[in-house]
């Protein structure tokens, strides 16, 4: 074989490296292709000597650019609903967010490269770049951050393996899937290497001991007094046009769901992201014939937490083109025998960049780039997320849309306020994905929120995936309703759990293991240092 045919051979071996992690996600489930990251790691023992961590870097960037082409190609479906405007952009979006979470892997791959001994304390060196740059990649890319598809939420959440999520969260979890993943690439040869592989045998089983053990002790009956929740699922695909009658339509569907009879009234009715198609401010003017239809549907007692926008007028010096700030937000109304009271608002703090708003608006909107990506005026964020507590229900987070993707932010704001909510409601308008693999990767990685918390979840969405989720991330049994179903759930709240060790230590065991992979590094750096001949590497197999 030719150096330059090698060099391909070598590029190609990477892009499979990537691809079968991908398949691993849900909801293709291979798990198997978690060995992707065996073959990643020891593709980069084997990186060019010439140039080391050039050649480490472009592996590890084409294996994470087919890992991410394969996990995120459905946001391409998002630019069809204007698609004459938007439909040409969907191949460069995918390809362009694609390749630059692609960095992520690529740093972690130099990094390796640059820092790993020659012998088996490498591989945890590996899962602490690797699980390091992810960290990076769920908070500083696209300035929010883009926390999708880490690999510790490869496993089905509320499966065995994804209860460690309790105890380390998805990081810290990560850090472990791709310890044990990456260990047959270590090989056999060496004593280190077969001692590697049963420690990674035995974290495996270690996961699904405690997993069994967490999930055998778990008593998820509702208790009660438990509130019946209803979610509405109206089955109404995001439009290109929302004119009168779209809007009509889409108010009744939701009323209708709301109002639909069941052998015991509901507490509380959810609607999605989505809610209506146009501003709290105007649909629920005093007068309104929305107004009086939706205080019309609800019976006094109940209270409804719906998504939408709502409009401020901007504060002297806020940037603002047309004086007015927008923010994605959540409501709860309650109606009592005198109307309809607004009794709590959320706004979205994790706003998607290039979707709800444009990163450096008042320098790039000079150049067209807002016309270009048709955020209009967009989204301001909100503070940082605070649990609710509306009267008469119990304390909740709300979450909306991408925002169930972060870790440890309903820990965060139930330290910051004193409250832990009783749930997560995470509400969101999946419809922008239609019938793709999107919605089921959302719902696998929302689910991680109540794993960690130790805290149960509701979700509505229009089109769906509308669900129950328990506080071991598991669906309530029946309480799903699939992508394009029209109708409601109705579940009593399944009950909360005690705080877990995630939720009282947040990601400081995440950062333990981070010095674990420090401490590898010196130990195998010291080992390599005192046998014959200094720390050498794995030979070359040449080539890019």
């Amino acid at each position: 074989m030719t150096t330059a045919s090698r060099a391909w051979a070598l590029r190609g071996a990477a892009v499979a490296a990537g691809l079968a992690p991908a398949f691993a996600n849900q909801p293709f489930g291979f798990l198997p292709g978690l060995l992707g990251y065996a073959v990643l790691l020891r593709l980069l023992d084997r990186a060019d000597p010439r140039r080391p961590l050039r050649s480490a870097f472009l592996r590890g960037w084409l294996a994470g650019l087919a890992y991410f082409v394969a996990s995120v190609w459905w946001i391409g479906e998002a630019f069809f609903v204007h698609a004459r405007e938007q439909g040409w952009m969907a191949p460069f979006a995918v390809g362009a967010l694609a390749a630059l979470m692609a960095v992520s892997w690529g740093g972690a791959a130099a990094l390796y490269r640059g820092l790993a001994p020659a012998n088996a304390w490498r591989l945890l060196v590996f899962a602490g770049a690797v699980t390091a740059f992810e960290w990076l990649r769920g908070h500083v890319l696209l300035l929010t951050g883009f926390p999708w598809d880490l690999a510790g939420e490869t496993w089905k959440a509320g499966s065995a393996p994804s209860q460690a999520a309790s105890l380390f969260g998805a990081y810290g979890l990560s850090w472990i899937t791709v310890a044990i993943a990456a260990a047959p690439g270590l090989g056999v040869r060496t004593r280190g290497a077969r001692i590697g592989l049963c420690l990674a045998a035995a974290a495996l089983a270690g996961l699904y001991g405690f997993g069994l053990w967490r999930l055998a002790a778990a008593d998820d009956a509702p208790a009660p007094g438990a509130p019946l929740v209803r979610i509405v699922q109206p089955d109404t695909p995001v439009r290109a046009l929302y004119d009168a009658a779209a809007f009509d339509d889409i108010a009744r569907r939701n009323l209708e769901l709301t109002t639909r009879p069941a052998p015991r009234r509901p507490d509380i009715i959810v609607w999605s992201e989505q809610g209506l198609p146009a501003s709290f401010n105007e649909y629920l003017a005093p007068g309104t014939w929305t107004r009086r239809a939706i205080e019309a549907a609800l019976q006094p007692g109940q209270t409804l937490l719906s998504g939408g926008y709502r409009v401020e007028t901007a504060p002297p010096g806020a940037y603002a083109p047309d004086g007015y700030l927008y923010f994605n937000s959540l409501i709860a109304l309650t109606r009592s025998a005198a109307g309809l009271s607004l009794t709590a608002t959320y706004d979205k703090h994790y706003l998607v960049a290039f979707g709800e708003y444009l990163p450096l608006d008042r320098f790039l909107t000079p150049l067209g780039v807002k016309q270009l990506v048709h955020v209009g005026d967009g989204f301001t964020p909100g503070p940082a997320p605070r649990p609710i507590s509306p009267p008469g229900i119990p304390p909740l987070q709300p979450l909306i849309c991408y925002e169930s993707l972060f870790s440890g932010v309903t820990r965060d704001g139930a330290q910051a306020s004193g409250l832990r909510p009783a749930w997560i409601l995470n509400i969101s308008d999946d419809a922008w994905f239609g019938r793709t693999i999107g919605p089921w990767q959302h719902l696998n990685l929302a689910s991680y929120r109540s794993i960690e918390e130790g805290l149960p979840m509701v979700r509505g969405t229009p089109t769906g995936l509308s669900a129950v989720i328990d506080a071991e991330g598991r669906l309530e049994p029946g309480k799903l309703l699939g992508l394009g179903a029209f109708g409601v759930i109705d579940a009593r709240l399944p009950p909360a759990l005690p705080p877990t060790i995630f939720d009282r230590w947040g990601k400081l065991l995440f950062l333990g293991m981070l010095l674990v992979s420090l401490g590898a590094y010196a130990q195998g750096l010291d080992q390599s240092l005192r046998r014959p001949g200094g720390a050498g590497r794995a030979p070359s197999d040449g080539g890019a």
